[in-house]
């Protein structure tokens, strides 16, 4: 249990003070119970004629309003500290989940599903922020609440004090013990609960496929067996809990009883006077509630601790080294240096060396799996490469910090990501201080001004995420203004043409040819229009480069590249 509270305590960092607060004026809230329970004696001292019943009355009147009050005043503090420690020690720890995604390989997002870092920021999390400060001020409130009740009452009544003493340690004895029976099944629930999260993620992602092959009902199999698990590891927890709670509830009431009996031993002996009986009896009742109180916080200690088990999980994703400089480099000149990269064990790229000259275009061509797009991502550090140096500059891209790696670099993919927020701040994305007529001079270089003034709300028209409500042609020429608005000196396409509709082409095609004007760029291309127009072409097969020259070099010599142009000849040709 030690350690559980220790882990809360740790994970709530700065937040800290806040509990600390909570707990300190917990102390002074237990103060003004005892108030109440003076009010009280003091009523029963008057009932029964053993004190003047005039002046009793007021001071019981004052003691019960200085309870009511400074409970009241000081609930108010201790729940606003409490939500205050719940939500942001949690907050800090999602924001910090965040930033770590950005330091880490790419390749953990192909190996790991996005469901279980969505289950940990969610569902996981959920129950630290709702139940972590709770329980920690519950458990340690309740307990020094209690040593407060238990010490007032052996001045009381020694006898008393320690009948309520042993039903105490009776009852956390029966808590400890359910705490680390407990330990068997919590870790257990919170995968299926992260588990639950993930499938559900996948199935609204997948509905499309889903709906597409007539498998409504059928292919939510995975699913089900998650409802099952979550369903089987929630009533696990229960079904152990519930021998453990009735054991609890019989311990308190049992001592309740045993203080009532006590009580009337003594007075009919002689030991003890009505008053101190009757007030015996009314102690009875509420005795055992802050320890009850801390007991039923006990139960949740170990579901937070598990789940804080479960969030530091991402802790141990391995991190790419990002202790670099800030620089800026006078020159954008890009060299591959025997660059070898695997995915896992499987060799993707294989002692790969050019050079891209600065304020130079380079094509890349090649077919689908040759490690064009790895060789994109390499340079902006989504993977770090097995062997061998990339630099920009002169200097290793190692070397960056992230910031002023990525300052040097705009990258407008294939597969276009935009966020659920207006088409404005989507082009902004790059450059967020820049002004409305920078984003509309963007829009219109990259041939998406006209659409985004047709839509109801123009540049503030808000988009779905992903942009769902956008064509592919319009998301992709949205990112190519991004990319124009950032004026990064280093430009990365990934057949960045590909979504865009016939229409547009020649005018997007002219706008990147603006885009691309002293800048040094490399591009992954199909497009013969596109690749004959580079400064040099690289083709890549199995991860190795086969090829290097000009347009005019490689047309000139039997090989992939002459492959290459026969085809896209053969298909310009075609009609309907």
């Amino acid at each position: 249990m030690i350690e559980v509270l220790r882990k809360i305590w740790r994970f709530a960092g700065a937040e800290q003070r806040n509990i600390k607060k909570s707990i300190f004026w917990g102390f002074f809230y237990a103060i003004f119970y005892m108030f109440q329970v003076s009010a009280i004696y003091f009523i029963v001292l008057a009932l029964t004629g053993e004190s003047d019943g005039s002046h009793t009355a007021l001071t019981a009147f004052i003691l019960i309003t200085a309870s009511i009050i400074g409970r009241a005043v000081i609930n108010r503090f201790t729940q606003l500290w409490q939500t205050h420690a719940g939500y942001f020690m949690v907050a800090d720890r999602r924001i910090a989940i965040g930033d770590k995604m950005k330091r880490i390989p790419m390749g953990y997002f192909n190996d790991k599903s996005l469901g279980e870092i969505t289950g940990v920021t969610t569902t996981v999390l959920d129950v630290v922020e709702m139940m972590g400060p709770v329980v920690l001020v519950g458990i340690l409130g309740g307990l020094m609440n209690s040593v407060v009740f238990v010490l007032c009452i052996f001045i009381f009544d020694w006898r008393i004090g320690l009948i309520s003493l042993v039903g105490m340690i009776l009852y956390l004895l029966i808590t400890s013990a359910m705490e680390k029976k407990s330990a068997q099944v919590t870790p257990h629930r919170q995968k299926a609960e992260a588990r639950l999260v993930e499938t559900i993620l996948e199935q609204i992602q997948g509905m499309g496929i889903i709906k597409s092959f007539h498998l409504t009902g059928k292919g939510d199999q995975r699913v089900r067996e998650a409802l099952e698990d979550s369903r089987k590891s929630n009533l696990a927890i229960e079904r152990l809990f519930t021998p453990y709670t009735i054991a609890q509830e019989l311990t308190l009431h049992l001592f309740s009883v045993l203080i009532m009996g006590a009580a009337a031993f003594f007075y009919l002996h002689g030991s003890m006077t009505l008053a101190d009986a009757l007030m015996t009896i009314i102690i009875s009742f509420t005795v055992f509630s802050q320890i009850q109180s801390a007991g039923s916080s006990m139960s949740g200690l170990r579901v937070v601790g598990s789940s804080i088990d479960h969030a530091d999980q991402l802790n141990k994703i391995p991190e790419m080294d990002l202790q670099g400089r800030q620089i800026q480099p006078q020159d954008h000149t890009i060299a591959f240096r025997h660059v070898d990269f695997s995915y896992d064990r499987k060799p993707i790229l294989q002692d790969i060396s050019f050079d891209i000259p600065d304020k130079t275009t380079t094509a890349v061509i090649g077919p689908s799996g040759s490690g064009k797009s790895t060789m994109c991502s390499l340079i902006s550090r989504f993977w770090d490469t097995d062997s061998g140096t990339i630099t920009i500059g002169g200097t290793d891209v190692k070397e960056y910090t992230l910031e002023s790696l990525m300052d040097q670099i705009s990258m407008v993919f294939q597969k276009v990501y935009l966020f659920a927020d207006t088409i404005e701040n989507n082009i902004k994305f790059g450059q967020p201080n820049a002004s409305h007529e920078e984003v509309v001079s963007a829009a219109k270089k990259a041939c998406c001004h006209e659409f985004i003034e047709s839509l109801p709300d123009g540049y503030a028209t808000k988009i779905g995420e992903g942009g769902a409500t956008l064509s592919g042609g319009e998301k992709q020429r949205i990112s190519i203004a991004r990319a124009i608005l950032k004026d990064a000196p280093i430009i990365i396409f990934d057949e960045a043409t590909a979504n865009v509709d016939p229409e547009n082409e020649d005018k997007l095609q002219k706008a990147m040819e603006e885009l691309m004007k002293n800048k040094t760029i490399l591009m992954i291309a199909h497009r013969l229009k596109t690749v004959q127009k580079a400064d040099q072409i690289l083709v890549l097969d199995h991860g190795r480069i086969i090829q290097q020259g000009s347009h005019q070099e490689l047309m000139a010599e039997p090989g992939l590249y002459q492959d290459f142009l026969n085809v896209r000849r053969q298909a310009s040709s075609w009609k309907l």
